[in-house]
C-alpha cells in the first residue's frame, strides 16, 4: 500500500471518505509504527467535546480501517494502536530520508547533489501537509512542522541552485514562492538576488521595496539586518554579488519525475471512462479529454495517470497550458513548461526538450488545451512521450489523436461525490443528507463535479445549514451561482472561462439562446431568436457546441438533432443577458413567439382542420422550421414545453398579442390528448394577458375556450359560467360566430344534465348564428344529432350525422369524420330500441346517462 500525508491525506488503493475516519488514518500516520493512546486519539478527534460512546465509536472507525487494510497492519498495543508502515511505503519517510542526504550533501559543498536530493525530496508533496481532514492539535502541530520543513527544503534547495548559477531558471519558482509566503525574508533575499545576477537590478530594488512594505504593514518593524544589507550592496552595484563562476552543463533527469497535483481523496465514478480511456491509449499515444469546465478534466487525467504509473517509471507530471493570468500558451512556452516540470534548464526549444525525455517513458499531461499549436509542439518533440490533453474543445487539427469525450456524472455517482465531499459532516449526529435531498441538490447542481464538490463543501463550511437549507438556497436557478462559490472553488468564475473565450459575436449568440424555453430547442428556434438565416445561426450554433457550451441532443431514434444548455451554462447566460439591451431582447422574444406561434397553427390546421378561423389560417412559417415530416401528432408532444415556455416569456416581457394567440394554437391538441392541467395554465395566463391588453374579443374567446375545458373537466356550473360571460362579451361586440360557439357550450351542457328541451334550443340558436362557420356548423348539428338520437328521432339523427361527415370530410378533418360515420353506422344498427347510455357526444368522449 501507498500513504500520502504530504498534501491530501490519502491512501491507495481506497482512502476512508468520512471525515473522522481519516483524522483517525492521519494521526496514526504521522505517529508511525508507534504507540498512540486511545485518550490521545480521542482528544484528537473530538477535542474538548466527546460524545459519551467516544471509546466504543472509535473502535468502530479502527474496524473501519482495518477492512481498508487487511493484515495485521492496525494492531491493537495497550494503551491505544499502532499503525504499521514500511519505509516505501509513506511519503513522510521518503521525505524526511531525501531531506537529510540533501542537506548533508549541501554542507558538504556538494551543491549539485543536495540540488537534486532537496528537489526529489519536494517533488513528493502534492500541498499543504495534511490536507483534506479535520485537525485537532497533534495534526494541526505536525502540518505545522511539516509546512516548515518543506519551506526550508524550498530555501536550501534554492540556495544551491544560485551557487549553481541557475538564478534565471528559478525566478518563475521564486516570484511564486514569496507570493505564498510573504514574510519568509530568506526566499525574499533569494529572489533580491537571482533578479540581480539575471541583470535586472531595478527589478530586484523594486522586489526589495515590495518585501519591506508587506513588512512593516504586516509585523510593524523593518526587514532583518541580512535583507537590508544585501539591499544596500544591490544599491551600490556590488560585484561581488554577480555570477563569477562557469554554468553546468544541463543536468539529465535521474529517477522518476513525479509532478501530479493531489488526487481527491473522494474521487468518485468514471469506471467507464477509465476503462474506455485505457483502450484508446492502445491505440494512439495522444489522448483528448474533452469537455466542458467543471466537468473534471484534470482529475480525470491524474487518475487515470495515477492507474498507469506502472507503464511509466520514469515519471508522470501535469504541464499547464495557461498562464497565471489565464492566457493561453504558446509552442515555444509549452515546452518550456514542460522542461521546467522535468527541472531541465536550458532555452526552451524542441531539442533541448528531446534530449531531456530521451529513452525515458514518460506520461504527460498536457492540461487545459486551447488550441493545436502548442499539443502540436510537444508531441512533435517528445514522439515516444505519452501525451494525456486536456481541453473544453475538441481540437479538431490533432489527426492522430483519439478523443474520450467527458460528461456530467450519472445521478447516481454525483449524488455519491457530493455525499463523499460533504462527509466531514456525515459523522455528527446532528445532520443527515439523506438520499433524497443528496440526489435533489445533485440535480440542481446539475451533476457537474465541481459544483457538486462546492455544494458539499459549503455544508461543511457552514454548520448552521442543513442539506434541505442548501437545497432550498439552489431551488431558483438564476440564483444557484451566486451560491455555488466556497473559498476558491467557483462555479460561475470557472464558467466564464469558456464564456471570455468566445468571439464577441458568439457572446451574443450565447446570451440571446437562453431565451429558448427549455430543456431543448430546434434549430428554426435558434434562426428566429438571433433574427439571421438558418445556414447563419446553424454555424454559430456549432461553434457554441465546440466550445462545450451548447449540447447537441438526438430525440427519437436518432432523427432530430435539438440543443440544450446545461442548467448552470443556462443560468449563466441569463445572467449576462440581463445587461443586454431591453429593446434587443424584446425583439428577439417577439420573433421567437412568432416563429412557435406560425408553426403552432400549421399543426392546429393539420389536427384540427377548420377549428382556427380562415383568416387566421397561416401562409408562412419561421425560416428552416420544419414538423417532423408534418406530423402534428409527433410535432406537438416534442414542442410543447417551448411553446408553453415562448408563452411565458412573451408575458415576461408584456407582449400580450402572443400570449393569447399561442394558447389557442394549442386547444386542439390539447384537447385531444386531454391535457387538461397545461390547458388550465395556458389559458389562465391567456386571459390574464388578454385583460391587461383591454382585448375584449380576446378576452371573450379565452373564456369560450376554458368553458370548454370546464366541460370535459366534467364541471358544469363552471363551464356555464364561463359560456355565459363569454356570450355576453361577443353580444356587446356584435360577434354572432362567438355567439354560436357558447350556445353550443350551454346545449352540450344541458343534454349532459337531461334536459333535451334546453339543449336543442340552445344549438339550433346557436345554428341560425354560426351558419357560415364551418366547423362551427359541424358543431352544432353534431348537438342536435345527439338530442334526436337520445328522443329517438332516427331519421332526424341519421341526417344530422351524415351533415357531420360532408362538412368534416371537407374540412379534411379525419378525427370528426370518422366520428359522424361511427354516430351513422349506431342509429343503423341500434334499430328502433331507446337510445344508448354511453354516447359518444364528441370524438372519442362518451357521457354515460340514463336511457331517455
Amino acid at each position: 500500500m501507498m500513504f500520502r500525508v504530504l498534501g491530501q491525506v490519502a491512501a491507495d488503493p481506497q482512502t476512508p471518505t468520512a471525515g473522522k475516519h481519516r483524522a483517525l488514518l492521519a494521526t496514526l500516520l504521522v505517529r508511525h509504527n508507534q504507540v498512540v493512546s486511545t485518550s490521545a486519539l480521542i482528544d484528537e478527534i473530538w477535542a474538548d467535546r466527546p460524545p459519551r460512546t467516544a471509546a466504543t465509536t472509535l473502535q468502530v472507525y479502527v474496524c473501519h480501517l482495518r477492512k481498508l487494510f487487511p493484515g495485521d497492519r492496525l494492531r491493537t498495543v495497550a494503551p491505544g494502536y499502532l499503525l504499521r508502515v514500511g519505509e516505501d511505503e509513506l511519503d513522510l519517510i521518503a521525505f524526511e530520508a531525501q531531506l537529510q542526504r540533501g542537506r548533508q550533501a549541501y554542507e558538504q559543498a556538494d551543491y549539485s547533489g543536495a540540488a537534486d536530493l532537496l528537489g526529489q525530496a519536494l517533488r513528493l508533496w502534492n500541498g499543504p501537509a495534511l490536507s483534506g481532514v479535520p485537525r485537532g492539535e497533534v495534526l494541526e502541530n505536525a502540518a505545522i512542522k511539516l509546512d516548515e520543513l518543506r519551506l526550508s527544503a524550498y530555501e536550501q534547495r534554492i540556495s544551491a541552485d544560485l551557487r549553481l548559477g541557475r538564478h534565471e531558471e528559478i525566478l518563475g519558482e521564486l516570484i511564486s514562492l514569496v507570493g505564498e509566503h510573504p514574510l519568509r525574508e530568506t526566499l525574499h533575499a533569494h529572489l533580491l538576488v537571482a533578479l540581480y545576477r539575471s541583470g535586472r537590478q531595478a527589478d530586484a530594488l523594486r522586489a526589495f521595496g515590495r518585501a519591506r512594505r508587506i513588512v512593516v504593514d504586516e509585523l510593524g518593524i523593518e526587514p532583518g539586518a541580512g535583507l537590508r544589507q544585501l539591499h544596500e550592496r544591490i544599491v551600490r552595484g556590488d560585484p561581488k554579488l554577480l555570477w563569477r563562476g562557469e554554468r553546468p552543463a544541463p543536468a539529465t533527469v535521474s529517477g522518476p519525475v513525479v509532478r501530479l497535483p493531489p488526487l481527491p481523496i473522494d474521487f468518485t465514478g468514471r469506471v467507464g471512462e477509465l476503462d474506455a480511456a485505457r483502450r484508446l491509449l492502445d491505440q494512439s499515444r495522444v489522448l483528448m479529454v474533452c469537455g466542458r469546465a467543471g466537468v473534471g478534466k484534470t482529475t480525470f487525467a491524474v487518475r487515470l495517470a495515477e492507474q498507469l504509473r506502472d507503464s511509466y517509471p520514469d515519471g508522470r507530471l501535469l504541464v499547464q497550458l495557461r498562464d497565471a493570468h489565464g492566457a493561453a500558451l504558446d509552442a515555444q512556452q509549452a515546452i518550456g513548461a514542460v522542461l521546467r516540470q522535468l527541472h531541465q534548464p536550458g532555452p526552451p526549444d524542441a531539442e533541448s526538450l528531446q534530449r531531456a525525455v530521451q529513452g525515458r517513458r514518460l506520461l504527460v499531461i498536457l492540461d487545459d488545451a486551447a488550441s493545436e499549436e502548442p499539443v502540436r509542439a510537444v508531441a512533435s518533440a517528445v514522439p515516444e512521450t505519452t501525451l494525456l490533453v486536456t481541453s473544453r474543445g475538441l481540437l479538431p487539427g490533432l489527426d492522430s489523436a483519439r478523443r474520450l469525450p467527458l460528461t456530467v456524472l450519472r445521478p447516481d455517482d454525483a449524488t455519491r461525490l457530493l455525499v463523499a465531499v460533504a462527509g466531514t459532516r456525515l459523522d455528527e449526529e446532528t445532520v443527515r443528507l439523506d438520499d433524497a435531498t443528496a440526489r435533489d441538490i445533485a440535480r440542481r447542481c446539475g451533476h457537474l463535479p465541481l459544483a457538486l464538490r462546492v455544494a458539499g463543501a459549503l455544508l461543511v463550511m457552514h454548520p448552521d445549514w442543513t442539506a434541505h437549507d442548501l437545497a432550498a438556497r439552489l431551488t431558483d436557478q438564476e440564483a444557484a451561482l451566486g451560491v455555488l462559490h466556497a473559498g476558491d472553488l467557483d462555479v460561475r468564475a470557472t464558467l466564464m472561462t469558456s464564456y471570455r473565450e468566445l468571439d464577441p459575436a458568439d457572446q451574443v449568440v450565447f446570451r440571446r439562446l437562453a431565451l429558448a424555453p427549455a430543456p431543448d430547442f430546434a434549430p428554426w428556434c435558434a434562426a428566429a431568436l438571433l433574427g439571421v438565416d438558418p445556414a447563419v445561426s446553424t454555424a454559430a450554433v456549432d461553434r457554441l457546441v465546440a466550445a462545450q457550451l451548447l449540447e447537441p441532443r438526438r430525440i427519437g431514434a436518432g432523427r432530430t438533432v435539438r440543443y440544450g444548455f446545461h442548467s448552470l451554462l443556462r443560468s449563466l447566460a441569463l445572467e449576462l443577458l440581463a445587461d443586454d439591451p431591453p429593446h434587443e431582447i424584446a425583439a428577439a422574444v417577439a420573433r421567437m413567439s412568432s416563429a412557435y406561434l406560425d408553426l403552432a397553427r400549421r399543426a392546429d390546421a393539420a389536427l384540427s382542420p377548420g377549428r382556427t378561423p380562415a383568416r387566421y389560417q397561416v401562409e408562412r412559417t419561421a425560416p428552416g422550421a420544419t414538423m417532423d415530416g408534418d406530423i402534428p401528432a409527433v410535432w406537438f408532444p416534442g414542442e410543447l414545453p417551448g411553446l408553453i415556455g415562448a408563452m411565458r416569456l412573451a408575458y415576461e416581457h408584456d407582449q400580450w398579442r402572443p400570449v393569447w394567440e399561442l394558447a389557442d394554437s394549442l386547444v386542439g391538441y390539447l384537447s385531444a390528448a386531454a391535457l387538461w392541467n397545461e390547458w388550465a395554465d395556458t389559458h389562465q395566463l391567456a386571459l390574464d394577458a388578454t385583460r391587461r391588453a383591454a382585448s375584449t374579443i380576446a378576452e371573450a374567446g379565452v373564456l369560450r375556450s376554458l368553458g370548454d375545458l370546464a366541460w370535459q373537466r366534467r364541471q358544469p356550473a363552471a363551464a356555464g359560467e364561463h359560456y355565459r360571460a363569454a356570450r355576453r362579451l361577443f353580444q356587446g361586440l356584435g360577434n354572432r360566430p362567438g355567439q354560436a360557439s357558447c350556445l353550443v357550450g350551454l346545449g352540450d351542457i344541458a343534454f349532459g344534465m337531461g334536459q333535451p328541451d334546453d339543449a336543442s334550443r340552445a344549438y339550433a340558436a346557436a345554428l341560425r348564428l354560426g351558419a357560415d362557420e364551418p366547423r362551427l356548423r359541424a358543431d352544432t348539428v353534431r348537438g342536435l344529432a345527439l338530442v334526436a338520437e337520445r328522443a329517438g328521432r332516427r331519421d332526424d339523427a341519421f341526417r344530422h350525422y351524415e351533415d357531420v361527415v360532408r362538412i368534416a370530410a371537407k374540412l379534411g378533418d379525419r378525427r370528426w369524420a370518422e366520428f359522424g360515420r361511427r354516430s351513422v353506422q349506431r342509429i343503423l344498427v341500434s334499430g328502433q330500441r331507446p337510445g344508448p347510455v354511453a354516447l359518444e357526444v364528441r370524438p372519442g368522449m362518451w357521457l354515460v346517462t340514463a336511457a331517455g
